[in-house]
């Protein structure tokens, strides 16, 4: 009996995970939200080659940034979908670090994370995932793994022979440090893939001066930026709200 309880208990809870997070957005995310996807639509339509799958996948990451920003589980969906669209697009420019990144690290990471928030839900609102604080063993592992993702991926890079493999390697790094740390559940996932945002941008602005199409990118990336200082903030925000209640 005890059991058949718990299961309707967990049931209940990663149905409360999947609710509508639109539901539970302020005015002021309204705002941010439909701001960054005007941003994003004026900048792609602005361009005299417009490139659909760009367009798409930077309104799923404008999206999935927004629903980060709330602890919601569906910004991992958004976010799987986001990588597989991007892998594709860097492909086509032959921004292997970019592609083997996203489809070979930060994808199945997003399914661990959203796996991981699913089973961790804030004892305050079950809309939201639980905020983990590191400890040494967290900081130390990620340390670790991070030099040890770095040298492999380098490695590749450097066997494909792709461009710009200093910004492409420092993209790897950032990409990995953000995955893990959205897996962690910390707020400071928001902070590497803010700094995942600055070496993009970088990059694609390196692709731009070659062809001019991929300027829509850099714009898309200059917005996930502000995107997730403001993930950053709301998280603090949550946690210091949290530490008041404790």
């Amino acid at each position: 009996m005890e059991s058949i309880l718990l299961l309707q208990q967990e049931k209940k809870i990663v149905f409360s995970m999947l609710s509508n997070p639109l539901k539970t957005l302020t005015k002021k995310e309204w705002l941010l939200w439909l701001a960054s996807l005007a941003a994003v639509i004026i900048s792609n339509l602005a361009t005299n080659d417009l490139d659909l799958l760009t367009l798409i996948s930077a309104l799923l990451g404008v999206t999935s940034l927004i629903f980060a920003a709330k602890g919601s589980v569906w910004a991992q969906f958004l976010m799987i979908v986001f990588c597989i669209l991007y892998g594709i697009i860097s492909f086509r420019f032959h921004y292997w670090g970019e592609m083997i990144t996203y489809l070979g690290m930060t994808l199945p990471m997003a399914v661990w994370s959203a796996i991981t928030w699913l089973q961790n839900p804030s004892e305050e609102n079950e809309n939201e995932v639980a905020i983990q604080t590191l400890n040494k063993k967290h900081i130390i592992g990620l340390i670790i793994s991070t030099i040890i993702v770095t040298s492999i991926f380098y490695y590749i890079l450097m066997w494909l022979d792709t461009p710009n493999i200093i910004f492409s390697t420092l993209s790897i790094v950032t990409s990995f440090v953000a995955a893990s740390l959205t897996m962690l559940r910390s707020s400071y996932y928001a902070m590497g893939y803010a700094a995942n945002d600055i070496v993009l941008i970088v990059l694609w602005v390196l692709a731009s001066l070659e062809n001019p199409a991929y300027i829509p990118v850099v714009v898309n990336f200059a917005i996930f930026l502000l995107n997730d200082m403001y993930g950053f903030v709301s998280w603090k925000k949550r946690e210091l709200e949290h530490a008041l209640i404790q």
